[in-house]
């Protein structure tokens, strides 16, 4: 008797599945920085702007009003000594109005008086105008932008060929140039470097300044004309015409522009030969 085969079913495990389920991230809110003090706390000296230094001047420390951008309307303004702003929207109690005096030109304000301070320097409209603060860094800075600028033209001047120099002090002194020697021509180009550092040194590098000197020369020699109306340049001996001036232009400025073109170039190489 044949025996039956027995086939057993082995059940596999059911494994049951998690989902995880994320929980949103939730940032810190961002604490905005306050802005920093920048105000220095120190004694400040403010001056009267103009030449006479009264025994007393007074200026208003009420009835003014200052733009507040951030606030979008213009706010009043009053020096208490008795509040610890100068804004009168945000002041306590009684207000003690204070007189704000320079005398002999001057007013001297100590560090702990900082609401007259920021009164005095930020808001108050006749800063600049009738007082100033005096800030010596500031003037510091500003002489020595002046004496490095001075210094650059002095060096330029002393390093200067005679014709440049001479272009250039034609510009200063006019015809009065020609009657100048070598020595005296160097010793004014050097003191108009030293009075007008900037201007000379705008001169200095401006290309047309010699064709000025050029064309005045030309025009003192006789070989070219300009006319009684300064409206154009004509040849010194034959009057031919040879350019016009453009409107609302210096004369001899648009000469040296003149000289720049083809035509232009021709007629200098002429002038050239015959002031050699």
């Amino acid at each position: 008797m044949a025996k039956k085969k027995v086939t057993t079913k082995v059940e596999e495990p059911v494994v049951e599945e998690t989902v995880v389920v994320e929980q949103p991230k939730v940032e810190a809110p961002k604490i905005k920085a306050k802005p920093k003090n920048t105000w220095e706390i120190k004694d400040r000296v403010y001056y009267l702007t103009s030449k006479q230094k009264p025994l007393s001047r007074s200026i208003k420390s009420s009835n003014i009003f200052w733009f507040d951008e951030e606030k979008g309307y213009e706010r009043e303004l009053k020096y208490c000594e008795n509040q610890r702003t100068v804004f009168v929207d945000e002041m306590k109690g009684d207000q003690r109005l204070a007189h704000i005096v320079f005398r002999n030109g001057a007013l001297f304000v100590p560090k702990n008086k900082t609401v007259l301070q920021k009164l005095l320097s930020i808001y108050h409209p006749l800063n600049g105008s009738v007082y100033y603060e005096y800030k010596p860094v500031e003037i510091a800075e500003s002489q020595i932008d002046r004496l490095e600028v001075e210094a650059d033209a002095i060096l330029m001047a002393r390093q200067m060929d005679i014709d440049l120099a001479e272009a250039i002090m034609r510009v200063e002194k006019g015809s009065k140039v020609n009657k100048l020697s070598s020595k005296e021509l160097k010793r004014d180009l050097l003191l108009f470097a030293r009075k007008n550092p900037i201007l000379f040194l705008e001169l200095a590098n401006d290309d047309n300044v010699q064709l000025r000197n050029f064309g005045i020369k030309a025009v003192e020699e006789g070989i070219l004309k300009l006319s009684s109306d300064q409206r154009y340049f004509m040849w010194g001996s034959t009057s031919r015409k040879l350019m016009t001036v453009p409107f609302d232009e210096h004369p001899y400025t648009a000469l040296a522009h003149w000289f720049k073109t083809d035509e232009g170039m021709e007629i200098y190489t002429q002038i050239e030969k015959r002031l050699m």
